[in-house]
């Protein structure tokens, strides 16, 4: 595997040694997009298929990616089945509705330049991209660590978390052209994509006691509400971006909801009375 990430004849930062693989299922609207974006500053795309059932594997391969079937192993499951496919060992990992600007493609390209990058993990900017309106390029914003060196830090293989983690005070970069994040298409999928999560993410978090999660359920959403509104700023996107925070409260509650009713579940019942 070379290290050679400049063209000789014209000197411009050529396609650096990096696979970005990207986990789908039935994602056909948007893969191709996603794929072809992701070649501009990868010398390969990996897509990770777990059972689509729509044109998401032809649409991938002709925009010239490679795709493999995977049997569906949980969030960071899945992830870590792309990393072992990837033929570099530096890594991006994308979802399938993220797709890199022109801008993101140009900094990866010339962090590649001079040879291998001199962190081993940089963090991008997610930037959403509502279904209807402007682009919130200001707000919203979302930083991950989504382009790293497998030889030094590795997805976790579990059925939910799905994302890095590095020790504290650990060197990470940070680059600052946008992924631009179709993260939903209406309403009506942000409440389907929040209902799975919060199933998922009830099942595999533990509680601290009972009596902390009934205090959620009493009095937390009006904070969650307050959180996506204020600090995330979905104010600023009008009476369209009050909706979205409302409906994201209910999400994060909706998880403690499940948790606190799998704790009632788990409990024997009483003796009935006659």
């Amino acid at each position: 595997m070379s290290d050679q990430t400049t063209d000789r004849t014209t000197g411009a930062a050529a396609t650096p040694p990096l696979s970005c693989y990207i986990r789908t299922k039935n994602e056909a609207g948007r893969i191709g997009e996603v794929v072809r974006a992701a070649l501009a500053c990868a010398d390969e795309v990996v897509v990770v298929d777990s059972g689509s059932t729509d044109d998401t594997v032809a649409l991938a391969e002709a925009a010239g990616a490679r795709v493999v079937s995977v049997p569906w192993r949980g969030n960071g499951g899945q992830k870590r089945a792309g990393e072992e496919l990837c033929r570099n060992d530096w890594l991006l990992d994308l979802d399938a509705d993220e797709i890199v600007s022109d801008e993101l493609a140009a900094e990866i390209r010339a962090l590649f330049a001079a040879g291998p990058p001199a962190r081993p993990v940089y963090e991008l900017t997610l930037v959403t991209v509502p279904p209807t309106g402007e682009v919130w390029s200001t707000f919203v914003l979302a930083h991950r660590r989504k382009l790293y060196d497998r030889r030094v830090v590795r997805m976790p293989d579990h059925p939910a978390w799905d994302q890095l983690e590095l020790g504290r005070g650990a060197a990470v970069g940070r680059l600052g052209g946008p992924v631009y994040h179709h993260s939903f298409r209406d309403f009506e999928h942000v409440v389907a994509k929040l209902n799975r999560i919060s199933t998922v993410r009830a099942r595999e978090t533990r509680p601290r006691s009972r009596a902390e999660l009934a205090a959620r359920v009493l009095f937390a959403l009006p904070f969650y509400f307050l959180k996506h509104l204020v600090q995330r700023q979905l104010w600023r996107a009008g009476v369209y971006g009050v909706a979205l925070a409302g409906i994201s409260a209910f999400g994060r509650w909706l998880r403690d909801v499940k948790m606190y009713e799998a704790l009632r579940m788990a409990d024997p019942p009483g003796p009935r009375r006659r």
